[in-house]
């Protein structure tokens, strides 16, 4: 009996700490949208929504487009991948991530992307590498430079940001990331922002330092819900891409990364990671801890510690666009 009622009581706190978790990004993403300030017009952006990148009638397979008005050449591409534990929120809880960067000279392609648990891993990452390679064909239509590429994306899709980093520099025998491979898309940049980067063994953050019951909760849900009931190793690797960085080295360059996470984010240790695997390749990798930040902070934008994180990650991409042909437009 007292076995049953703590099984009750645990399934219980997991259900209210994901329906919170769910109703407060949500919620504060639809009260700021209705702010006078996130008008796209009094930041010089226009968005198009709802753009099919497969031609499926699947709401999921759409991403929205926030450009500059005034461009003045084919601008940066930013493709970016909204967070969610790969089960909740959108394209539309993310408007603010496309409006940043696009007031900067940015097109950004925010996507959709299937979620789980109605549709587990790999399917997240499928609709990212097609949706990338829509991009790569279709960009130049919207003011956008297919040259100039950036995979961005916070949290999960900061994994999905990651990986799709990987398909592009590692010789994968998947299908969607070989068909990235095989375009021989090259990223000017990566921007993996608090990522869960390895989506298996996720107890492994509350072993290495004590965290509350409520966010491990939300870090095995994440994993538990993502990945495919009795999915081999070898069937998940794409899903764990900081182990790909740490176990092999990449088959071309790897892009600059700019990578950052708050330092109270339980997920930090992953950042860190990154951080170790990248300059072990010799890779160029900017990785900044802002002290005190929660998880996805930079989404907060009155908070200081967002507003430095967001002056960093711009600086540091014009910065690297500059060393190349072609300028921010």
């Amino acid at each position: 009996m007292i076995n049953r009622l703590r099984e009750t009581s645990t399934r219980l706190r997991k259900q209210v700490g994901s329906k919170f978790v769910i109703g407060s990004f949500s919620g504060l993403s639809k009260l700021g949208a209705y702010t006078p300030l996130a008008h796209p017009a009094l930041h010089g952006v226009e968005v198009l929504r709802n753009i099919p990148y497969v031609n499926d009638g699947n709401p999921l397979h759409t991403l929205d487009v926030y450009r500059p008005r005034d461009r003045r050449g084919p601008a940066p591409v930013v493709v970016y991948c909204h967070g969610g534990a790969f089960q909740f929120l959108s394209k539309d809880t993310h408007w603010l991530m496309g409006l940043l960067f696009a007031r900067r000279g940015y097109v950004v392609f925010n996507l959709n992307y299937r979620l789980a648990p109605q549709d587990k891993f790999p399917a997240g990452l499928e609709d990212a590498c097609r949706a990338t390679l829509w991009v790569r064909e279709h960009c130049a239509e919207y003011g956008g430079d297919p040259a100039r590429m950036i995979a961005a994306g916070e949290s999960a899709g900061g994994n999905l940001a990651a990986a799709l980093m990987i398909a592009t520099c590692y010789e994968r025998p998947e299908p969607y990331a070989r068909a990235l491979w095989d375009s021989g898309l090259r990223f000017r940049a990566a921007v993996p922002a608090c990522g869960m980067l390895q989506v298996t063994d996720p107890e492994r953050f509350a072993r290495r330092r004590r965290l509350s019951p409520f966010l491990t909760d939300r870090i095995v849900e994440c994993s538990h819900g993502y990945l495919p009931d009795g999915a081999r190793p070898d069937q998940v690797e794409m899903a764990d891409p900081l182990l790909i960085l740490e176990r092999q080295a990449p088959a071309r360059p790897l892009p600059p990364v700019f990578t950052f996470a708050g330092t109270a984010d339980p997920l930090l240790d992953d950042t860190r990671r990154l951080k170790r695997a990248l300059d072990a390749h010799g890779a160029r990798c900017e990785a900044r801890y802002y002290r005190g930040g929660l998880h996805a902070f930079h989404a907060l934008v009155w908070d200081p510690n967002a507003r430095r994180a967001w002056r960093d990650k711009l600086a540091l991409l014009e910065q690297w666009l500059a060393e190349h042909p072609g300028m921010l437009a």
